[in-house]
């Protein structure tokens, strides 16, 4: 006989208190003299707050409150973050108020769980402006207390921990964001082991074939590779105990994400990963990290290139290590990373080790400076006021990898992102070096602007008073200090001439119209720019510069009763819009009726894919897919943004590039065409070559294949990748 509803709640109930007096014991052994009643009194609110709400497995949501906290309880954080996790999702999830948790814990409680807490659905319209506001709100909790984000990744690992509950599209919508926004910021805190975690949970769910793959690859060779690196460590601690360098050494496979991504970044197979195994010395001092390093070259033959030095020039998230990369006899590559205990705690918990040791503790400490490009970050951005601007600029920023060191003449250290520019260089000195910045001298020579600078160089700038920034330079900048001033500059000056550009066609209308402008009454033009959701005249006159409206629509709002009656019956737009054919539009414009559209040719967006608007002068929207890279560059200009989306599917297909590499076999051409035949794919170009001198990079196939919608190319892309040899596909643009 099932149990009755009441019996089963009393059960649950039951199993959450069990879940929270594990973690309370815990809580008690780490921390023998802390008095735990705010724990207690947060799990009762908690518990009281959250009722009778479960989660998709069936238990009660108090469960998931009592398993971020008890994550953070393995991590050895202090109460404040303890407490925190427990009345994370109240504010978001219940009627309580933030004035209850003040009263009750404190405002450094409040402040972590207002940090944690997402942007509420009324306060935006789309889904993907809320979850860049949510960020953003959760940035600048940050700057004042790093337990907010602390609070969030346990949040977050517990929640990728358990995505199986969800559907496939929330599955990878929250895989992607963590990969996107999380991992990079634990990278950027030093929180090595939650990161690593997030990775792989979070490549789990978005590549689930290339990650079963790499971990049926990796764990078949298991024994052979558990087998070598026992050996080798047993002679790694011969060795070091020969020469009198205290140590411990550990050894591990690379995990699935890093095998894949380098894969991807250097299109090779798994075969030819020559690293998967690493050991790691840990020994008590810088002196004998360098010792060890030297043992290690005297028994093997370094590999060149592969020797870095994170001692001498920590990371900027303060990752100190010796890395290096050795061959044994028999032609076995592994890495070596060599490191003292106190830098091996700060690489496994980053800014979160330093948490357990500040408690009590007021001022600026050292290890804050792991923040101080999340304040910089948040600085630029504040000018951001895009929603999707500030989600595309910030993951630009967070996914850059920090490790190029130059010097300006007098010898200061300037930290910039790997392949950063002479025009990177100049902003991080001052805006107005950036701004009138002309050309540049790297160690004594003339360089182009777009020149990748390189660790040591000596960066001279040469700057003209009269000089602006040119749009050129978005192309390639790498900083989000440099493309946040650059647009600023460039969206004033734009602006300022559409300004000028649309006051000059009202006038010319209105004069064509025989309509007196002079006469419109001031009440009159204010209650027109409402009606356009504008807030002045210059807004108005820059939207017409801009092409958004029309110079006789504004007159017709502005001057009813003025305006000839011939002139009321309006012209078919110059020009047949794409995407019609005496139906309903294709692709139609939020708020314009009648208006040309054209899919613009640097990403040609599939129907279903996310799209977005670009007002041009005379030619219509161009419409880009979302993850167009030139997005990036165009959509600073507010104005010039306009919503588009999809109406009813077209018959089109539309032809799109495709690039596979694969190692170069016969018969993989014939697999390939019976794919497309399959899924009813005409294929209309197809070239492909291999490279003679280096045989290891296989075989690249570029074909334009015609697709019908989003899920049709994501549907032939997967079945690509699944060809035996196939090392990667992509849609190129």
């Amino acid at each position: 006989m099932p149990p009755l509803p009441a019996e089963m709640e009393l059960a649950r109930s039951a199993a959450a208190d069990a879940q929270y007096q594990a973690l309370r014991s815990r809580v008690a052994q780490l921390r023998p003299a802390e008095d735990l009643t705010a724990l207690d009194n947060a799990y009762a609110l908690a518990k009281q707050r959250h009722g009778t709400q479960t989660r998709k497995t069936g238990e009660l949501y108090i469960t998931h409150p009592v398993a971020v906290a008890g994550i953070l309880v393995g991590q050895q954080m202090d109460m404040i973050c303890l407490v925190s996790a427990l009345l994370h999702d109240v504010l978001e999830d219940t009627a309580t108020k933030p004035e209850e948790i003040r009263a009750q814990f404190g405002d450094e409680v409040l402040r972590c769980v207002e940090g944690v807490t997402k942007i509420g659905k009324i306060h935006l319209y789309s889904r993907e402006d809320r979850q860049a506001e949510s960020v953003r709100k959760m940035l600048l909790a940050m700057v004042s207390d790093i337990r907010v984000i602390i609070v969030k990744f346990a949040d977050r690992l517990h929640n990728i921990r358990s995505l199986d509950i969800f559907d496939e599209e929330k599955r990878k919508r929250i895989a992607q964001e963590t990969l996107e926004v999380y991992c990079p910021i634990a990278h950027r805190l030093g929180m090595g082991k939650i990161r690593a975690e997030l990775e792989d949970q979070a490549f789990m769910h978005l590549e689930p074939e290339a990650f079963a793959e790499i971990r049926d690859k990796v764990q078949s060779s298991r024994n052979a590779s558990e087998e070598f690196l026992h050996q080798i460590k047993a002679q790694v601690e011969e060795k070091l105990a020969a020469e009198g360098v205290p140590a411990r050494v550990e050894a591990r496979l690379k995990r699935p994400y890093s095998v894949w991504v380098k894969m991807k970044q250097q299109r090779i197979g798994i075969e030819q990963v020559y690293d998967l195994l690493a050991l790691r010395i840990i020994t008590d001092s810088v002196k004998n990290c360098y010792a060890a390093l030297g043992v290690m070259h005297a028994e093997w033959s370094p590999i060149f290139g592969r020797i870095k030095d994170f001692i001498a020039i920590p990371r900027p998230n303060l990752y100190q290590s010796l890395h290096t990369s050795v061959m044994v006899p028999g032609g076995q590559m592994f890495e070596v990373q060599i490191r003292t205990e106190e830098m091996h705690r700060i690489a496994e918990e980053g800014i979160a080790a330093h948490w357990k040791y500040k408690e009590g503790k007021r001022g600026q400490a050292p290890e804050d400076q792991r923040i101080a490009w999340l304040r910089q970050l948040v600085e630029w951005q504040r000018e951001v006021r895009d929603p999707a601007d500030f989600m595309s600029t910030m993951k630009m920023d967070l996914q850059q990898q920090e490790d190029v060191f130059v010097f300006t003449p007098q010898g200061r250290v300037i930290m910039l992102p790997h392949e950063g520019t002479p025009i990177d260089f100049a902003y991080a000195i001052h805006s107005d070096v950036g701004n009138t910045c002309v050309g540049c001298r790297v160690n004594g020579r003339i360089v182009q602007l777009r020149h990748q600078l390189q660790n040591g160089d000596v960066v001279e700038i040469l700057t003209q008073a009269s000089h602006t920034p040119s749009k050129d330079w978005l192309a390639f900048v790498k900083t989000s200090r440099a493309r946040s001033r650059i647009k600023h500059h460039i969206s004033e000056a734009e602006r300022a001439k559409a300004i000028e550009i649309g006051e000059k066609y009202l006038e010319t209308e209105a004069r064509r119209l025989g309509v007196a402008l002079s006469r419109v009454t001031k009440a009159r033009t204010e209650e027109v720019i409402r009606d356009y959701g504008l807030a002045k005249i210059e807004d108005l006159h820059a939207q017409l510069g801009y092409g958004r409206f029309s110079p006789r629509e504004v007159i017709k709002r502005l001057a009813p009763d003025q305006v000839p009656p011939e002139g009321e019956t309006e012209r078919p737009p110059a020009g047949k819009p794409e995407f019609r054919d005496g139906r309903e539009p294709v692709i139609t414009v939020s708020g314009s009726a009648d208006v040309l559209t054209f899919r613009a040719n640097c990403c040609d967006p599939v129907w279903g894919e996310p799209i977005v608007g670009y007002v041009t002068r005379g030619r219509g929207v161009a419409v880009h897919a979302t993850s167009c890279k030139n997005v990036q560059n165009l959509m600073f200009e507010a104005e010039r943004k306009i919503d588009v989306k999809w109406g009813r599917s077209s018959k089109e297909a539309y032809p799109i590039k495709v690039q596979i590499h694969a190692g170069d076999r016969p018969g993989m051409l014939a697999q390939f065409t019976s794919i497309l035949a399959a899924e009813n794919s005409n294929i209309q170009k197809l070239e492909a070559h291999t490279n003679h001198k280096n045989l290891e990079e296989g075989a690249i196939i570029d074909m334009t294949i015609e697709i019908r919608d989003k899920k049709h190319l994501d549907k032939i892309l997967a079945a690509l990748r699944r060809v035996s040899g196939v090392r990667d596909v992509n849609r190129i643009h």
